[in-house]
């Protein structure tokens, strides 16, 4: 696949995708302050202050799965050369996006007691992650957005 024309969405959902990738690897600078805040879990917030390595190389494989995502978000926007299996990585990465985002409805239905803050306002995000994503594959693939 060819990119002919700059694309803004899949442009915001790359850079998206680079912004929490920099917050993951932030996490594991500030530690279990951070972790705790962006909703990692005690457990792991604990590990982390007790030196544990776990909590760390976890966040930084999210870090580096997040990156890639938006190394993909570039190259369906035109700003990077096109990557190998583009098309089938931004589909896979939309429908990732969106099953978090969407996760939360059968917390919420079912165990309305694990639902918390974090949870509604992180799902908010990645629907807002995966929209810029669809819109964007929408684009490149000549449907009507």
């Amino acid at each position: 696949m060819v990119q002919e024309s700059f694309n803004l969405s899949l442009a915001i959902g790359g850079f998206l995708s680079l912004i929490a990738s920099l917050l993951h690897v932030g996490i594991i600078i500030v530690g279990a302050r951070w972790y705790r805040f962006f909703g990692a879990g005690e457990r792991f917030a604990q590990a982390a202050e007790r030196g544990e390595r776990l909590p760390d190389i976890v966040t930084a494989g999210i870090a580096l799965v997040l990156l890639s995502w938006a190394l993909f978000g570039f190259s369906g926007s035109g700003l990077i050369p096109v990557l190998p299996m583009l098309k089938p990585a931004l589909l896979a990465i939309a429908s990732i996006y969106l099953l978090r985002a969407l996760a939360i409805i059968p917390l919420f239905l079912f165990a309305r007691a694990k639902t918390t803050p974090f949870l509604l306002w992180s799902s908010l995000v990645c629907f807002g992650f995966a929209l810029a994503y669809w819109i964007g594959i929408a684009q490149i693939s000549g449907w009507q957005v």
